[in-house]
């Protein structure tokens, strides 16, 4: 057998004193971050009064509300128009992969947050803040935080599109827009937002479609048919998009499209 040199001997001790140090380090962290975390206690029996109860019930709802926000979020808000215009143009541009998604997913919630912003507002002050000083219950702060988050979907709701789903429901017409549920406002909120998501995508869509199909043709013309078309035409469309500040204007035009502070 070959003897080992001092240089792969020292090596493998420092490996060694390595992942000494790492078992450690994770033993040691694992063991004060257990020391600094609260006792949490579980039992299966029965409530001793009515106010356990009500915690309880209070726990479980807000983790429902908890669970159920990725879809509020998406479904309730601006977010569905922003991503959707953004994924038109990353396709209209031909980078598929860039910006990837978690860039645009992030772009998409800050902007909404900024278009919600009144309406978040409102539902602080109006629902929020009274509960916690204990001048509203819950059950009226519900009610309270969802007439902004109502208005809102309704200001952006086609009429076409809320009579379709109130027509499909089968029930008595509604007399006035405050008898329209939640049930039929939110599915109409979204194919409206759907809607104007495809418009702004189609518009966007046409400048880069005429750069292809300019590049396509010269190609032809060459007889250059063997070179993809698209390998020619991205630079053209990534330096419009950049002599022309493409985000800029596409981030603004989509923020006013919403009316901010309307």
């Amino acid at each position: 057998m070959r003897a080992q040199s001092p240089l792969e001997s020292n090596k493998k001790i420092l490996l060694k004193a390595l992942a000494m140090f790492g078992i450690s380090f994770v033993a040691l962290t694992t063991a004060a971050v257990a020391q600094s975390l609260p006792s949490l206690n579980l039992s299966m029996g029965g409530a001793a009064g009515p106010k356990e109860v009500s915690n309880t019930l209070q726990i479980l709802f807000m983790i429902t509300i908890l669970s159920l926000a990725p879809a509020i979020v998406v479904t309730m808000t601006s977010f569905t128009r922003f991503i959707i215009v953004f994924s038109l143009l990353r396709q209209a541009i031909g980078t598929h992969q860039v910006p990837p998604n978690q860039v645009l997913v992030g772009l998409s919630l800050f902007m909404s947050f900024i278009v919600m912003s009144p309406t978040l507002k409102r539902m602080n002050i109006e629902a929020l803040e009274p509960y916690q000083k204990n001048e509203i219950t819950q059950k009226e702060a519900l009610a309270a935080a969802g007439k902004p988050l109502r208005e809102f979907m309704l200001k952006h709701a086609r009429e076409k599109d809320l009579a379709l789903f109130v027509s499909l429901s089968q029930e008595d017409k509604p007399k006035s827009v405050n008898d329209i549920s939640m049930a039929h406002i939110i599915p109409s909120f979204i194919i409206s937002e759907l809607k104007s998501a495809f418009q702004i995508g189609f518009m966007i869509y046409l400048p880069f479609l005429v750069i292809d199909i300019v590049v396509a043709s010269d190609l032809l013309a060459m007889g250059m048919l063997v070179l993809p078309p698209v390998l020619i035409s991205l630079p053209f469309k990534l330096m419009l998009f950049v002599l022309v500040d493409g985000w800029n204007l596409i981030v603004g035009s989509l923020i006013k499209s919403f009316e901010v502070g309307a």
